[in-house]
This record gives C-alpha cells, sequence and structure tokens, in this order.
C-alpha cells in the first residue's frame, strides 16, 4: 500500500482492521506525528506525501527516459 493510500484510507474506507509497520522507528515517528495537533499534523503528512511523490515521478521519468 502506498503512503497515499495510507494517509487517505480512512477518509476513504474508514478505519482500517489492522495495520502493520515493521519497522518500529517509523511506528514510532507515525504515533509522535498522530499526537501533534490537527495543523501540525496535516504539514508533517503533506511533507511526506510530497517526498513519496518526488520519488514517484523520479522513478516514473528513470523508466520512461530508459525506454526510449
Amino acid at each position: 500500500m502506498s503512503v497515499d493510500g495510507v494517509i487517505y484510507f480512512i477518509e476513504k474506507n474508514g478505519v482500517p482492521a489492522e495495520v502493520s509497520v515493521n519497522d518500529k522507528a517509523v511506528l514510532e515517528l507515525l504515533q509522535l506525528i498522530n499526537e501533534r495537533d490537527k495543523e501540525e499534523k496535516s504539514i508533517h503528512l503533506k511533507l511526506i506525501e510530497t517526498f513519496v511523490s518526488k520519488k514517484r515521478f523520479k522513478d516514473y521519468l528513470q523508466k520512461n527516459i530508459a525506454a526510449l
């Protein structure tokens, strides 16, 4: 599941039955973000989403440039 899928999962599908994170450091960071106020939480999630989008775009370009 993508980060976008995780971020907007509840809005689209309701509360998930179970979420697992194998990396404890990432889980701790997500828990800390979740404890922030609504505005700060939104900023953190938008930053994460921005970096994920950048990575996807970079991968997309590399794949399509290689195909030329």
